[in-house]
């Protein structure tokens, strides 16, 4: 297996600038997810790795090696791609060892790693059946099973699952986690569902228009956004984020004001934000709650209620009119058009100034 080391990471089409000087090291046998919106670099920045897009500028080291220059076959990389791309007149056996047939690998080494890999991936009894007799689940797994025999160094995984239903999803889910402590790999996987990044990831990097906003572990992100982005795409339901003014400032807080006169006393320290300073308010959806006595405290108008079984999702007009979601246990009995008292202690709250960086640390 590999480490992996991007410095000045840079791609540009014509005029256009998709990856823009990133940094970052995957250390050996991680798995790292790069999570985004359509369009921030993802994809591209992975076939970057991959050696399928040259670089403008930066370098790409596995270990010690500079592979920036090499092509895809020498960097003993491994991708899955979200289209099975399987041959439809071979039978699983020989999709998965068509590769080692190039290579030159003999017929024993062939089956033993082929068996080896379905064993692996559960696929034992498949072997012998065409892509067309085969699930969804079963064509990734093969597809998945072309990868392993080839013993890569790096194994990459682009959108995998995009073409699974919700179930299979989750299930793909857990066999790829399996997957990576079985085999003890490097793996970097692409994908725009932030649930499948934080299930799955050692460490996740956050992309945004060919930047990368934030590194770290999936509870980083979470409870320390570093900024606006990062806060309102992590977390499932997205965080609330309110915009407000402050009206008063001091060591253990400040005082915002949020929409037709409700004012808030948030306790952010080191915020250096000043009366009159634009923020935003964060507040994510699990750590409201309805009642009153709350260090935050709001009341607002009931706007729709989406009842899933295990948990409640409240939309509530908050102050000034902006839309709040609350998520409630299954059985909260609300309705739409009541009042409702609503709110969340203080160590819950964050604040992001004008430009969207974060401000201070929670008191």
């Amino acid at each position: 297996m590999a480490a992996i080391s991007m410095r000045g990471v840079t791609k540009t089409f014509g005029r256009t600038k998709v990856i823009r000087g990133v940094d970052l090291e995957v250390r050996d046998r991680e798995f790292v997810v790069f999570v985004g919106p359509s369009g921030c670099g993802k994809s591209t920045l992975l076939r970057l790795i991959a050696g399928l897009e040259d670089l403008t500028a930066g370098e790409i080291r596995f270990d010690d090696e500079n592979v920036s220059a090499l092509p895809p076959a020498e960097r003993r990389i491994a991708m899955v791609f979200q289209s099975y791309a399987l041959y439809p007149h071979m039978s699983v056996f020989d999709n998965m060892a068509f590769g080692l047939k190039l290579a030159g690998t003999g017929k024993a080494g062939i089956a033993e790693r082929v068996r080896e890999a379905a064993r692996i991936l559960q696929i034992e009894d498949l072997l012998d059946r065409k892509p067309r007799q085969l699930s969804g689940g079963q064509r990734q797994r093969v597809a998945i099973g072309r990868a392993i025999v080839r013993q890569p160094r790096v194994f990459l995984f682009d959108e995998p699952l995009s073409n699974l239903d919700a179930a299979l999803r989750v299930q793909m889910r857990v066999e790829i986690a399996r997957l990576h402590r079985e085999l003890d790999a490097t793996m970097v996987y692409v994908t725009h569902d932030q649930v499948e990044a934080m299930t799955l990831a050692d460490r996740i990097a956050v992309l945004n228009q060919g930047v990368v906003e934030q590194y770290g572990t999936p509870l980083e992100l979470y409870r320390r956004p570093k900024n606006l982005f990062v806060a309102g795409f992590i977390g499932s339901p997205r965080m609330n984020l309110l915009p407000g003014t402050v009206v008063e400032g001091d060591a253990d807080g400040v005082a915002v004001r949020l929409g037709e006169g409700v004012v808030v006393r948030v306790p952010v320290r080191g915020t250096g934000a000043r009366e009159g300073h634009k923020v935003t308010l964060g507040l994510r959806p699990e750590h409201l709650a309805p009642g009153e006595g709350s260090e935050l405290s709001f009341t607002g108008k009931v706007v729709a209620v989406e009842h899933l079984g295990s948990e409640t999702y409240v939309h509530v007009a908050g102050p000034g009119g902006e839309p709040v979601l609350l998520r409630c246990e299954g059985d909260a009995a609300m309705g739409v058009g009541e009042s409702l008292a609503f709110g969340a202690a203080g160590a819950a709250c964050y604040l992001f100034d004008e430009r969207g960086e974060a401000l201070g640390e929670t008191a």
